[in-house]
């Protein structure tokens, strides 16, 4: 730990809010205390449809007030690695996790860039193994980590070598990277040597996806022989261990891990893996600290461990580090951002404004985390009580090395097996699908279960023991991952209208001074509106559906479903792609998840229409749609234009016949009732 007379690890800044953004926010915030006042005074002329509005411009507020605690306590974390050998003596080792799920929407040339940049970041290799997941059972992926781990003999030592910064083959080696100036002799020779490797590690697992017939299943792969990859026992296969355990420059363990499957019983997805994972580790090489990232978020800083660990280490409490968060960053995004993936107005806002809190929220991949938080412990656990608790075979199971390994965790002691051979057989115990029966996995130790979303439920539980999380935003970042490519002059009758005109107003103007303050364009601002984290048409879309499926779960109608994001997989013919006319457009599927928005689209279109043509329905009155009503109805229309698009656009994107003839019955049925309720008129 960093004392106060030795050169810090970390410093911890509290970050200046500008004076405009504060004045901006205020007003805000006075313009919907404005409109619930004005709700309230006059409620009991309007009815039930005013209770509505006003619960939910109540919800707004609310919403807003958090988002003011929140971006008003902002800090930043500087770390300072050249610091951290001269003040630890010896670098705490770790186990990095690596998911995959799916071979096919997963290619493993991906999980293989990934494994490969961690294997080579700048952290000494005895202290390092890394954990591969495979829920998808695939001979493919083993295959191809065997022979990333024979490139990787000499990949890993180039990039230490010549300091390479970005250690994921596929970029290095991409037409974007350029060859240092000054290098030194013999580099482009070697340099030459290394992409003709790749190269023909790309062939081989080319060759093997075409044609799976080339895998030997009477020999290395017979586990996988008629394999089912959803009712299979558990594969584990220690592909490289490093015996040389004092040498900087070797390769770290590497280790394939399929846990067991029984179609009878839950296995509760991701986090049910990292589960897995970490007992497999625990009885392995047991690592203090862990890092897990999912299989397309390759390290592109080489030092991004060091970085880490000077977070978790250069505190005096460690309770100021349960772990260590890195933002989710991309890499070749589309320009102008036209499906809202790269959250920069979060990552530039709300992340700083929760390190200065509590700390950010787990994010599911980029995380470091101290494992004895994982095994569920929390800060009023007094030393003496945890080695009781880590006894108890409730807690961890009926393995002995297991709880052998929990107890050297806590009480801080190295020890791990000197040959990973030994350990298979425990950790193949450890692995099977019935281990966690009558046992706390999953709900007071471990990732926790209950939703897709594992990361969500997992940080709260540690932040709800009193642990505190670390942002880590280094320059360059440390993993970058792929993001999917593939969606006052008017007088007027009502004298209120200006509170809401003025709250739209403040609110767009507000968002979009961030953009133009970071130097990012307003068609990229006008993409994060309609798809960012608050955008129009996730939330009728993915939210209305994560919502639905919620409550069909809790009813014990449904299960909620884990589907894999299709990877996009990194080709030579890449450049092509950039040139395609159709990238960042939307494409479309029969797919219920888009009738809402069509349907949105369709009532909107109509309610526009009759508004200009003064069809206006006789329970309304004969007044028509006012100024407010219209410009309502066009601002919807294009945060909705991607899909006014696909009404006219062919194949996959268009929208399909059967998804416009619902969404067109719903929107007649809709205005059809819409038209028969009496409203209040205006006065």
């Amino acid at each position: 730990m960093a004392s106060s007379q030795s050169l810090p690890l970390c410093e911890k800044t509290p970050l200046k809010i500008n004076t405009l953004q504060r004045a901006q926010e205020i007003a805000i915030l006075f313009l919907f205390i404005c409109l619930l006042v004005y709700r309230l005074l006059s409620l009991t002329d309007h009815g039930f449809v005013w209770l509505l509005a006003f619960l939910c411009e109540s919800w707004f507020t609310f919403n807003w007030v958090l988002t003011l605690i929140i971006q008003w306590t902002p800090v930043e974390y500087k770390t300072y690695p050249q610091n951290l050998l001269q003040q630890v003596p010896e670098l705490p080792a770790v186990d990095m996790f690596v998911t995959t799920a799916d071979a096919e929407l997963e290619p493993p040339i991906i999980t293989v860039n990934t494994v490969l940049s961690l294997l080579a970041v700048d952290y000494p290799s005895h202290k390092l193994a890394c954990y591969v997941s495979d829920d998808g059972c695939s001979p493919l992926t083993l295959y191809s980590l065997t022979e990333a781990s024979k490139f990787a003999q000499f990949w890993v030592p180039f990039c230490k070598k010549y300091n390479i910064q970005v250690r994921a083959p596929f970029r290095y080696f991409s037409g974007n990277s350029k060859l240092p100036s000054d290098n030194p002799i013999g580099f482009l020779q070697e340099w030459t040597k290394m992409k003709d490797e790749y190269q023909k590690l790309c062939q081989k697992i080319e060759v093997a996806v075409q044609n799976l017939a080339t895998l030997d299943f009477s020999g290395d792969y017979v586990d996988f022989a008629d394999i089912d990859r959803r009712n299979h026992p558990t594969i584990i296969k220690v592909i490289w261990e490093n015996k040389e355990r004092l040498s900087n420059n070797g390769v770290p363990h590497l280790v394939y891990v399929a846990r067991e499957k029984r179609s009878d019983q839950s296995h509760h997805h991701k986090a049910g893996a990292m589960n897995v994972l970490t007992r497999v580790s625990g009885v392995m090489t047991n690592a203090p600290f862990m890092l897990n990232v999912d299989c397309d978020m390759h390290a592109n800083n080489s030092k991004i461990v060091l970085h880490a660990m000077c977070l978790l280490l250069g505190f005096k409490h460690e309770k100021e580090g349960a772990f260590v968060q890195c933002p989710q960053m991309f890499y070749d995004t589309l320009k102008d951002d036209p499906f809202g993936n790269q959250l920069l107005l979060p990552l530039k806002t709300s992340w700083p404004g929760f390190a200065g809190m509590q700390g950010p929220p787990y994010a599911g991949t980029g995380c470091f985390q101290r494992r004895k938080v994982i095994y569920g412990f929390s800060l009023i656990d007094s030393e003496g009580n945890l080695r009781d608790v880590a006894l108890d075979k409730e807690r961890f199971g009926n393995s002995t090395e297991l709880i052998q390994s929990a107890t050297h965790t806590l009480s801080e002691k190295i020890d791990h097996p000197h040959d990973l051979s030994s350990a298979v057989e425990a950790a193949n115990q450890v692995a099977g699908s019935s281990y966690e029966h009558n046992t706390l996995w999953g709900t007071k130790v471990g990732w926790v279960y209950g939703s897709v979303t594992e990361d969500m439920l997992t940080g709260m539980k540690i932040h709800a023991r009193g642990w505190k999380s670390i942002l880590c935003m280094p320059d360059p970042p440390g993993f970058m991952g792929s993001a999917p490519s593939s969606s006052h002059v008017i007088i007027v009758k009502e004298p209120a209208l200006i509170f809401f005109v003025a709250v739209f107003l403040m609110k767009i103007l507000y968002t979009l001074r961030f953009y133009l303050g970071f130097g990012l364009s307003i068609k990229q601002w006008w993409n994060h509106v309609r798809m960012g984290p608050s955008g129009k048409i996730p939330y009728v879309t993915a939210s209305l559906f994560g919502v639905v499926t919620l409550a069909f779960k809790l009813l014990g109608i449904s299960e909620v479903a884990f589907e894999v994001t299709q990877k996009d997989q990194y080709s030579s013919s890449s450049d092509d792609q950039e040139d395609d006319v159709n990238a960042g457009r939307f494409t479309f599927d029969e797919s219920p998840i888009f009738v809402p928005a069509t349907t949105l689209l369709f009532v909107h279109f109509t309610a526009l229409a009759m508004g200009l043509f003064g069809m206006q329905p006789p329970a309304h009155g004969a007044d028509g749609a006012g100024l407010g009503e219209m410009m309502c109805c066009v601002w919807v229309v294009l945060c909705y234009w991607p899909f006014l698009k696909g009404l006219f656009g062919k194949g996959k994107y268009g929208i399909p016949m059967p998804t416009i003839f619902k969404s067109a019955a719903l929107a007649l049925l809709f205005m059809h009732f819409c038209g028969r309720i009496p409203l209040p008129l205006r006065r």
